[in-house]
């Protein structure tokens, strides 16, 4: 996988700030801030929020089922399909226009 743009790593670290300041703390409501996926097989995922400290981000994930929860980066930054390639971004994927639910139902 190639590095996150600086730009969407910084909104995806904002975000994570902010819920830790929130009042509502794990409701989880910010929008999808970049589309990840498999190109060769099952795996797409949307992420909202980055721990810098951990590398570990929340979104939904679209393996078998969809679920959301906790991604480590550091698992999908070494992950090779079965041709040998890289998880990719997706490039055309709209920043901050979609939530997780909203998501769900793509």
């Amino acid at each position: 996988m190639k590095p996150i743009p600086k730009i969407l790593k910084e909104r995806l670290i904002k975000n994570h700030f902010d819920n830790l300041k929130s009042e509502q703390r794990g409701e989880k409501s910010f929008k999808v801030v970049l589309k990840l996926f498999n190109p060769t097989g099952i795996g797409t995922w949307y992420l909202s929020e980055l721990d810098p400290e951990t590398n570990v981000a929340f979104g939904l994930t679209h393996v078998h089922e969809k679920e959301l929860g906790y991604i480590d980066l550091n698992e999908l930054e070494n992950f090779r399909g079965p041709m040998g390639l890289p998880i990719e971004r997706d490039l055309y994927f709209p920043a901050n226009k979609k939530t997780l639910n909203e998501c769900k139902e793509l």
